[in-house]
């Protein structure tokens, strides 16, 4: 199986690796940088679990392969908030995003398993409507599902987030 080397940024640090030309991205992240957030799901892009940014936009990773995201930035959840703090490595402490303080505070989460791919979906939605009301929310998580939490959490969550970050 041929092989290519990409290079990339993801969460904020260079990034060169060779890796086979029909490797996932979802599988590149988990499996050759151990970013083990990004959750392998439906495999089909379906669920949303596999959500991350690329170039600030929200994508299903179980539907890319490594080699497209040459040349281009990827942020997972583990880098979040490492993104919000001004770039890699400049909070130690990372800490969490407003986003993922909000999934904790408003019982946005029950296993946890599908919450990387909604947060970094409603990351996307308030970088494009730093104000959206509840059903500008629930339109743009669509492309996620959870079978523990009903929404209603999920959709508070990411409301609670908003305002946090931006405020009325």
């Amino acid at each position: 199986m041929s092989r290519h080397r990409i290079e990339c940024t993801v969460n904020g640090e260079p990034c060169s690796v060779e890796v086979p030309a029909r490797r996932l991205l979802s599988d590149f992240l988990r499996d050759d940088l151990h970013l083990t957030g990004t959750k392998r799901g439906c495999e089909t892009g379906v669920c949303g679990a596999c959500s991350v940014l690329l170039d600030g936009e929200v994508v299903k990773s179980c539907l890319l392969l490594a080699v497209q995201v040459q040349g281009r930035a990827l942020t997972t959840i583990e880098g979040l908030a490492d993104c919000i703090a001004g770039g890699a490595g400049a909070d130690p402490s990372h800490r969490l995003h407003p986003l993922q303080q909000s999934f904790m505070q408003c019982g946005g989460l029950q296993c946890g398993y599908c919450t990387p791919g909604f947060i970094m979906a409603a990351c996307d939605l308030l970088g494009r409507n730093p104000h959206p009301g509840a059903d500008e929310v629930r339109h743009g998580l669509n492309g996620n599902l959870c079978r523990c939490t009903g929404y209603t959490q999920i959709v508070e969550s990411v409301l609670v987030a908003a305002e946090k970050m931006h405020g009325n």
